[in-house]
């Protein structure tokens, strides 16, 4: 059975996710990880993840503002229907390819980054002597905590997805940062 999804001309590699894009990614995962593996048995190792989740998701906000053209936040996070198109689109498998952030993956970056980010503060907030031993609030940083790993798991999901229908393998582009340039729209969808 042949596959039909169109095989992609060879085509030069473009540069797109620039050195802190890829290196925040790295930390902002590697804080994730390290904060799930590690508990109430290790709070200080916990603590040390949590905040280095929070200083991950300040410096990509800042980066995100200043940084480079595929990793400012304006040129990537669309409106509802623009990402409404989108999902219409990869349902319907004609979803074009993007060289940053195809739509969905925009808001995914926001959701993760926003769901970390309130993660570490009620993580924080519980440390301190005006919330410590609040039921509601353990009850919220472990509901958040999960939250973001059902996101991790979302975007690894379209990941995996949108690299295999774009025959691109996307987890190596954000290692190396470099994309293959031909057939792909822009950030504003030319």
């Amino acid at each position: 059975m042949s596959d039909p999804r169109p095989t992609p001309s060879p085509a030069p590699a473009v540069r797109v996710w620039d050195l802190p894009v890829r290196l925040l990614h790295i930390v902002l995962a590697a804080a994730v990880a390290g904060a799930w593996l590690t508990g109430e048995e290790t709070l200080r190792w916990h603590e040390a993840a949590g905040w280095a989740g929070l200083a991950a998701v300040a410096a990509r906000l800042a980066w995100g503002a200043r940084g480079g053209r595929f990793a400012r936040f304006g040129t990537f996070v669309r409106g509802p229907a623009a990402t409404v198109r989108y999902a219409a689109q990869v349902l319907h498998g004609t979803a074009p390819r993007y060289l940053g952030h195809n739509p969905l993956g925009g808001w995914m970056a926001v959701a993760l980054l926003a769901a970390v980010a309130a993660t570490g503060i009620t993580g924080w907030l519980y440390t301190t002597d005006a919330f410590w031993g609040m039921a509601w609030l353990d009850w919220l940083h472990r509901a958040l905590a999960w939250a973001v790993l059902a996101l991790v798991g979302l975007h690894v999901a379209g990941v995996v997805f949108t690299g295999w229908h774009q025959r691109e393998n996307l987890v190596a582009a954000m290692v190396h940062g470099r994309k293959r340039g031909g057939g792909a729209v822009d950030e504003d969808g030319r």
